[in-house]
C-alpha cells in the first residue's frame, strides 16, 4: 500500500533531522574519538537537513484544501448518472452556497430539475444563469425549451430570438 503524501513528508522529516543530528555530532565524536576536530562541512551539511527537516515538516503539517467549483460540479455530473438527480441536486446547492456567482452549477440544476419533471425549478435556475452570463446563447436556447414545456410561446420565441442574435 503506498502512503499519502503527509504521511510521506513526515517520515522525510523526521529522517532530515535524524541526519542533521548525525553530521552536527561527527565533529565532537571526531574530537573524543580521534583526538581532533575533523569532518570538515559537517555544520553544513546539519544546516542543509535541518532546513530540509523543517520543509518537510510544514509540507506534513499542510491543511487539505477545499475541492474547487469545477470539480464538485463534474462529480454531480458522475452522481447524476450513477445515483440519480436528488444527491446531485444536493451537491449543487452546495456548490452555490458556496460560489453564488458560478452560473455553471445552476445551468447544471437547471437540466437536473427538467430530468425530475420540474420546470419551474428548472425556469428560476436559468434565470439566475442568465442574470449571471447574459452572453451564453446556450443558456437561452435552454431556457426557450422550459418555456415551450410551461406553454408560454411568446417567452420561448423572445429567448430563442436573443439566442439567435451575434454576441
Amino acid at each position: 500500500m503506498n502512503p499519502g503524501p503527509k504521511i510521506r513528508a513526515r517520515q522525510w522529516s523526521r529522517t532530515a533531522f535524524a541526519l542533521a543530528l548525525l553530521f552536527a555530532s561527527l565533529p565532537l565524536a571526531s574530537r573524543l574519538f580521534l583526538g581532533s576536530w575533523g569532518f570538515d562541512g559537517a555544520g553544513e551539511l546539519a544546516g542543509l537537513c535541518l532546513v530540509l527537516g523543517a520543509y518537510f515538516h510544514i509540507v506534513s503539517r499542510r491543511r487539505n484544501k477545499l475541492p474547487d467549483d469545477a470539480a464538485m460540479l463534474y462529480r454531480s455530473i458522475e452522481l447524476a448518472s450513477a445515483r440519480g438527480p436528488r444527491e446531485a441536486i444536493e451537491l449543487l446547492n452546495r456548490v452555490i452556497d458556496r460560489s453564488p456567482r458560478f452560473w455553471q452549477a445552476y445551468q447544471c440544476r437547471a437540466e437536473l430539475h427538467l430530468a425530475q419533471q420540474a420546470p419551474e425549478l428548472a425556469l428560476a435556475d436559468l434565470s439566475t444563469a442568465i442574470q449571471l452570463a447574459p452572453n451564453e446563447p446556450h443558456l437561452y436556447r435552454l431556457r426557450a425549451h422550459v418555456y415551450e414545456l410551461l406553454q408560454d410561446s411568446a417567452s420561448a420565441a423572445a429567448d430563442l430570438e436573443r439566442a439567435s442574435r451575434p454576441q
